[in-house]
C-alpha cells in the first residue's frame, strides 16, 4: 500500500469542496468522492441533492456511507506525505474561525490575531514570514479571556502579591515591584493544593454519606426502642382494671408522638447532608474538570474564581437523639400511684429502669486522672483508696489532694447510661462531671462547678451536692447505683438498681461541654472502707443484671 500510495496525485485524494485530503471519504453515483461532512453542508446550504463538481441532480438526498477503501488510501497517502487531513468541528472541539462553510477543527491558536486555525488556514503563520513571530499556543476557546485587558498582550505571568495572571508589561507598570514568576512554577503549587482540597471535598462527602447511614441505623433503633416499650407497656397495663384504659391510650398516644418526632428529625437531617453531599459533588465535578487541564493559564484562572464549599456545620458530632420514654412511664406512674398496688408499682419501676438501662455504654476508669493514693485494677473497672501514695507525675488532669477519677470516656450529646456497684462501701460519690472542672485544690461539688454527684458518706447518710449537701431518704442501701444523662433535656438520674427506685435526679440542668463519668471511692479509713467501687461491664447491664 505504501508503494501505491506514493502513485497517487495529491488532486486524486482531495475533497473538491474543502480542498484537504478526504475525511470520511462517500462516493455519489456520477463517480465523484466527497467528504462526507462537506457533501451533506453542500446539500444543506443549496437546498439542491447535486454533484458540486458535475452538476449532475438526484432527486433526493442520498443516504451517502463512508467509503472503507477511499478512506484508507487517503490516510495512507496523508501519512507518506506528511499531510493530517482536517476533521470537521464536533460538539466540544474548537472550530477554525476562517472556514465558511463546513467549520473544520482547530489546530492552533494565535494570541496575536486572537483567532484559531484548521490545518489549511494555518498555513500562512507557518511559511509567512511577517506571521512566523505569532504566538501560536494549541487551540482554545474564548482567546480574550488570554489577554491583558490593560496592554492586550498575552498573559504569561502571575503575581503573587496580587494572585492574579498579568502579562510582560505588568510588572513594569501597573505591578511595579511586586513578585511576580512564571505560569508553570504557580500552576504546579497550586496544582497540589487543589488535590489536597479535592481530596478534603471527597472525604467530606464520605464523611456525610456514612452520617446518613448511621442516621438512618438511629431511626431503626428508635424503632426497635418504640416496640420494645410497647412491649413493656403492655405487660404493664394487662394487670390494670378496665377502667384505666384511657391511660395506656394516652401512654401510647406519647410514644408514638416521640417516635414521629425522631422520624421527622431523622429526614430533616438526611435530607439536609444530601443537599450537601450534592453541592460537594458538583464542586468535586469541577475540581476534577480543573485537574484535568494542562493550561497553565486556564488552570490557574480556574482555580482563582473557585470558591471553595463551606460547610453549613460539623457533622461529626450530630446525631439522632433517641426519644427518652423515662418520662412517659414516670407521669403513668405517678397518675396510677393511688390505685394501684405495691406489685404493680414494682413492675412499673422494673419497666422504667429498663428503658435508661438500654442506653448503657462501656465505661473505663482513666489512669492519668487519678490521685496517686488511688489504686485502678488493670482493666479500668475497679478502684479503691490504697494506704500508699503512689510517686506519679502531677500532670494537669490528675486529681490533687481530692481523691477523684474520671472515666476515659466522655460524651457531648445524646443519653448514656452505666452502673457502679458500691457493695460494703460506708463511703463513696459517683455522677458526672464537666471536661473542665479544676482538679487542684479543694473544690466542692456541685452544678456551679460543673459536677452533678450524689454520695455516700459515714455510713448511713446520702445526699445530692447540689451546692450544700441536699439530704436523701431512701428505704434500702443501694447496692448498685445506675447513673443515667440526657444530654439535651439537661437530664442526670440516679437508680437504686436493685430496688428499681429513683434515687435523686438533677433537672433542667444546661450542659455545654464534654461530660465525663465522675469517681469517688472515699478515704480508706483504716480498713473499714477498703472495698473498690466496681464499674459493671455494659454487657450485663439489660433487664437489672448486674455482676
Amino acid at each position: 500500500m505504501s508503494t501505491a500510495s506514493c502513485l497517487l496525485s495529491e488532486e486524486q485524494v482531495l475533497c473538491s469542496i474543502c480542498l484537504n485530503v478526504f475525511t470520511d471519504p462517500v462516493a455519489l453515483p456520477c463517480g465523484h468522492n466527497f467528504c462526507k461532512a462537506c457533501i451533506v453542508q453542500h446539500w444543506d446550504d443549496n437546498h439542491r441533492c447535486d454533484c458540486p463538481f458535475c452538476k449532475e441532480h438526484f432527486y433526493r438526498q442520498l443516504n451517502v456511507q463512508v467509503n472503507g477503501f477511499i478512506s484508507d488510501v487517503a490516510a495512507q497517502f496523508s501519512q507518506s506525505s506528511g499531510k493530517t487531513p482536517r476533521q470537521a468541528a464536533g460538539p466540544g472541539d474548537i472550530p477554525c474561525d476562517i472556514c465558511t462553510k463546513t467549520q473544520m477543527k482547530a489546530v492552533k491558536s494565535c494570541l496575536v490575531c486572537l483567532a484559531s486555525y484548521c490545518q489549511v488556514h494555518l498555513s500562512p503563520h507557518l511559511t509567512a514570514p511577517c506571521l512566523e513571530r505569532h504566538r501560536l499556543i494549541d487551540a482554545v476557546d474564548d482567546l480574550k479571556s488570554r489577554m491583558c485587558v490593560t496592554h492586550n498582550k498575552p498573559l504569561e505571568l502571575f503575581c503573587k502579591t496580587d494572585q492574579e495572571c498579568i502579562c510582560m508589561l505588568c510588572p513594569i507598570l501597573e505591578h511595579k515591584s511586586h513578585e511576580v514568576t512564571q505560569l508553570s512554577e504557580v500552576f504546579t503549587t497550586k496544582k497540589v493544593e487543589l488535590d489536597n482540597k479535592e481530596a478534603e471535598v471527597n472525604q467530606m462527602i464520605q464523611e456525610r454519606r456514612l452520617k446518613v447511614e448511621d442516621i438512618r441505623q438511629s431511626a431503626k433503633l428508635n424503632k426497635a426502642a418504640a416496640n420494645r416499650e410497647r412491649a413493656d407497656g403492655a405487660q404493664v397495663f394487662l394487670s390494670i382494671l378496665q377502667s384505666l384504659e384511657t391511660s395506656w391510650l394516652e401512654f401510647t398516644d406519647s410514644i408514638a408522638e416521640k417516635e414521629k418526632m425522631m422520624k421527622t428529625e431523622a429526614k430533616g437531617l438526611i435530607k439536609e447532608i444530601k443537599q450537601e453531599v450534592s453541592e460537594l459533588l458538583k464542586k468535586q465535578d469541577e475540581m476534577e474538570q480543573l485537574s484535568l487541564t494542562k493550561d497553565h493559564l486556564q488552570f490557574l484562572q480556574g482555580f482563582g474564581a473557585m470558591k471553595t464549599f463551606e460547610p453549613t456545620k460539623d457533622w461529626t458530632e450530630v446525631c439522632v437523639n433517641l426519644p427518652s420514654y423515662e418520662g412517659t412511664v414516670r407521669r403513668t406512674v405517678d397518675h396510677l400511684d393511688v390505685t394501684l398496688g405495691k406489685d404493680l408499682r414494682k413492675q412499673l419501676r422494673e419497666t422504667e429502669l429498663n428503658s435508661v438501662q438500654r442506653f448503657a455504654v462501656d465505661v473505663t476508669l482513666d489512669p492519668n486522672t487519678a490521685h496517686p493514693a488511688l489504686i485502678l485494677s488493670d482493666d479500668g473497672k475497679q478502684v479503691y483508696h490504697g494506704s500508699v501514695r503512689k510517686n506519679l507525675p502531677d500532670n494537669p488532669g490528675r486529681f490533687n489532694p481530692s481523691c477523684c477519677v474520671l472515666a476515659k470516656q466522655s460524651f457531648s450529646s445524646g443519653k448514656f447510661y452505666f452502673e457502679v456497684q458500691v457493695k460494703d462501701k460506708t463511703r463513696w460519690t459517683l455522677g458526672v462531671a464537666g471536661e473542665s472542672i479544676r482538679r487542684k485544690g479543694i473544690i466542692p461539688l456541685c452544678p456551679e462547678n460543673g459536677h452533678w454527684t450524689v454520695w455516700l458518706k459515714d455510713g448511713g447518710e446520702y445526699a445530692a451536692l447540689v451546692g450544700s449537701p441536699r439530704r436523701l431518704s431512701l428505704k434500702s442501701e443501694p447496692l448498685t447505683v445506675g447513673v443515667f444523662v440526657d444530654y439535651e433535656k439537661g437530664l442526670v438520674a440516679f437508680h437504686d438498681v436493685d430496688a428499681t427506685t429513683p434515687i435523686f435526679s438533677f433537672i433542667g440542668c444546661t450542659f455545654t461541654e464534654r461530660l465525663y463519668p465522675f469517681f469517688s471511692p472515699g478515704l480508706n479509713n483504716d480498713g473499714v472502707n477498703s472495698a473498690p467501687i466496681v464499674i459493671v461491664s455494659h454487657s450485663r447491664i439489660r433487664r437489672g443484671q448486674t455482676i
